[in-house]
């Protein structure tokens, strides 16, 4: 985790980093206090923002995007397709490995457009998502665009992962009292 992300007061989306292999992934680069919350972790990582190799989008708002440009060398991903430079490389996002244990699943609720990554790891499988804002959930999303299909992902994730990394929170492991 690069930035553990809150709602209140103000609002700061989570961070997160991935590595496998040659791929240096960063999950949601929004809205934090200042761009040294994102850079400082980094950078004690011992990565440089060029050696970000992806980037990627669990939605398009700006809590999770907004300091995407600070990795100018990467791929950056979300529910439809890969940008770079000036490429725009369609593909649908379910199913995508952006790197052997690193996966895409198309996982709308939060908005039509979210998408989950999952990441393998021997103490389980991490699932990067918006599809709950912390560890309390909450049990209705008080902005989701489908609350019934956040529900039908939840439960989809739920069976996949055990771990969830939510938007805007610590990282919290799958339980009883998880509402789904």
């Amino acid at each position: 985790m690069l930035f553990e992300g809150y709602a209140a007061p103000g609002v700061a989306g989570t961070v997160g980093l991935v590595r496998e292999g040659n791929r240096r992934i960063v999950i949601d680069p929004g809205m934090v206090p200042r761009r040294s919350a994102i850079l400082a972790p980094l950078a004690r990582a011992g990565l440089s923002p060029e050696q970000v190799t992806d980037v990627i989008f669990s939605h398009h708002h700006p809590d999770h995007t907004l300091n995407a440009a600070l990795f100018p060398r990467a791929r950056f991903h979300d529910f439809w397709a890969i940008y770079r430079n000036d490429t725009w490389e369609s593909r649908p996002a379910e199913g995508f490995h952006v790197a052997p244990h690193v996966q895409l699943l198309e996982t709308p609720g939060h908005t039509p457009q979210d998408i989950t990554t999952l990441v393998e790891t021997p103490e389980g499988v991490y699932a990067f998502t918006h599809l709950w804002w912390d560890g309390s959930g909450p049990p209705e999303d008080p902005l989701a665009d489908n609350a019934e299909l956040l529900h039908k992902n939840r439960a989809r994730v739920a069976r996949l992962a055990k771990w969830i990394v939510p938007g805007h929170g610590a990282a919290f492991p799958l339980g009883p009292a998880t509402p789904v």
